[in-house]
């Protein structure tokens, strides 16, 4: 075995709380590798400032938890999906805090707060910076494990199956030539960043927990790390995905040039802030009865709405009418990091605007979090479980990822004894290409492939603007796979090779959704299909079907 090959029975992809749910549930006999891109924290855990979702109140109920999220969902939610989510909240609460992390408490208690489009105080949290508590603690669980290997600054580049190895080329370079269950994942190839060099992973069991794909829009809340990794090795490999059309644009991201990227948590409008115009009155009671606490979609076009009908570049989210004591004690990161910027959120509002926050759509998998690859399991935002369907509820993205993580890792623990014999996997053959000599034509493309996406594919669409998207896409496909092809493999290159094949999942379900449901919002087909079906994307033949919900 090659110095750059590594044989483990599990190989994870992510250190998101998705990832490390899954590594801390298998059984300890296993031998585990865990791949970040970045350090362990670089994931979009790390940045959750609201918390997980949760029954745990005697005047709040499954039912009740379960019918909110059929709501946001629009009519696309997997009711069983759902079922599985809700049901298993409070075994996940127990995992989290089983493994030390810690969440507000009052009078010993933990604190619930409210979140947009919940009937009920059900989120628990750690102040306003939860994914900082959940992050921190898993992780350094995670490293006192003695059988499981971290490998930090790994950015993964494909996955390997038997339909790709049988096929007899160089496995990085062909496409699949099935995409079933009876195909078998084999391994990855991921780059070590320190060294440059490309290693090899082996195993027969692999998750992609890479998180979403919003670093394909120019304004995202999300970290540099969500570039839909996951989701395009995925559909590379053979793996269909659904629904990726429902993009949630976060409505309360910072307008501030000194801050990228800082998102202004739901628990402000759960808390009682106000969004407001230039001349500072309310405007969302206008749109929903349910006002500031009305789903994410409803508030981010309407802010996208008020923004381009005034003319303005930002709105206002205005909490300073409640006790500063109050605002300071349930916000204190929010309040800290506000104030390094000039800005005191208890007397003056703070402006706004959306941003591309989180990816509904993913990898299609079962109740188990496998994908139609055997083997091959997506969890998380990377995946696609019918729990969010046309809009995410919020906070259920936490808990999505600890009951699908471990629920991968029960079914995987019960497949051990049935796994086919490992193969070999070639080394990966770089000898027919060279050093890229012009890095400006990556950075060049990615920054039109951002801009593409946030003018044409954006909050409000027309079939005009998506025609436009697609054939722009398609042209900086062709030119990216020529260079993938011809120069050695980079991070950036990586990235972007990804981002474009997300970005055209996203536009050409986007095209085949002949409606206006939850997050896809079409000004030419303004009105709801009678029956809500799910937009499914087959590598295949690169058709989308509809399949009733």
């Amino acid at each position: 075995m090659s110095e750059l090959t590594h044989r483990f029975d599990v190989v994870i992809v992510g250190s998101g709380l998705a990832g490390l749910s899954l590594a801390l549930s298998l059984p300890k006999s296993l031998k585990i590798a865990v791949l970040a891109k970045d350090k362990l924290t670089e994931a979009s855990t790390y940045y959750a400032q609201g918390g997980v979702a949760a029954v745990l109140d005697k005047a709040d109920s499954s039912a009740l938890h379960i019918q909110d999220t059929l709501e946001a969902g629009a009519g696309l939610c997997e009711l069983s999906a759902v079922t599985q989510c809700v049901e298993g909240g409070s075994a996940a609460v127990d995992f989290l805090l089983e493994h030390g992390v810690e969440f507000t408490r009052e009078n010993g208690e933990l604190h619930l707060t409210r979140e947009g489009g919940h009937s009920a105080r059900r989120i628990i949290h750690h102040v306003d910076a939860t994914g900082v508590s959940i992050s921190t603690r898993l992780t350094r669980v995670l490293k006192e494990q003695s059988h499981i290997q971290i490998f930090e600054r790994y950015c993964a580049i494909d996955v390997v199956t038997d339909a790709k190895l049988d096929q007899g080329k160089n496995a990085h370079l062909d496409k699949p030539a099935r995409a079933d269950r009876s195909d078998q994942v084999r391994g990855l190839y991921a780059l070590n960043l320190a060294t440059d060099e490309v290693v090899t992973f082996s195993a027969n069991f692999v998750a992609l927990a890479c998180g979403g794909a919003s670093k394909s829009y120019l304004y995202t809340s999300n970290p540099d790390i969500a570039t839909g990794d996951g989701m395009a090795m995925a559909y590379r490999a053979g793996a269909r995905v659904a629904n990726m059309e429902f993009n949630q644009f976060h409505p309360t991201c910072l307008f501030h040039t000194k801050a990228r990227s800082f998102l202004l948590t739901e628990a402000l409008r759960g808390e009682g802030a106000h969004l407001k115009l230039p001349d500072g009155t309310r405007f969302m009671p206008n749109f929903d009865a349910r006002a500031e606490l009305a789903p994410r979609d409803i508030v981010a076009r309407a802010i996208d709405f008020e923004i381009k009908r005034l003319g303005v570049r930002h709105v206002w989210l205005d909490i300073s009418h409640k006790d500063p004591e109050f605002v300071r004690e349930h916000f204190p990161m929010l309040n800290a990091r506000l104030g390094e910027l000039g800005i005191d959120m208890t007397r003056e509002p703070i402006p706004v605007v959306p941003a591309a926050h989180y990816t509904c759509g993913g990898v299609l998998v079962d109740q188990h979090s496998q994908t139609d690859i055997r083997g091959l399991f997506a969890i998380g935002e990377t995946s696609y479980t019918g729990l969010h369907g046309a809009n995410r509820l919020a906070s259920n993205s936490l808990l999505e990822c600890v009951v699908f993580g471990k629920a991968a890792a029960v079914y995987i623990a019960e497949q051990l004894g049935r796994a086919t014999p490992s193969r070999e996997i070639p080394d990966w053959d770089a000898s027919q290409v060279t050093d890229p000599d012009e890095e400006v034509v990556i950075l060049q493309n990615w920054d039109e492939l951002r801009h593409t996406m946030w003018n044409y594919v954006g909050i409000v669409r027309s079939d005009k603007r998506l025609a436009r998207a697609l054939s722009r896409i398609q042209l900086l496909s062709s030119e990216i796979d020529e260079y993938y092809q011809g120069y050695r493999v980079s991070k950036n290159l990586i990235e972007l090779r990804n981002l474009v094949c997300v970005a055209e999942m996203i536009v050409r379900c986007a095209l085949a959704r002949k409606e206006s449901r939850g997050l896809h919002y079409s000004l030419d087909y303004p009105d709801l299909l009678e029956i809500p079906c799910a937009t499914v994307l087959s590598p295949e033949d690169a058709q989308v079907s509809l399949q009733p919900t």
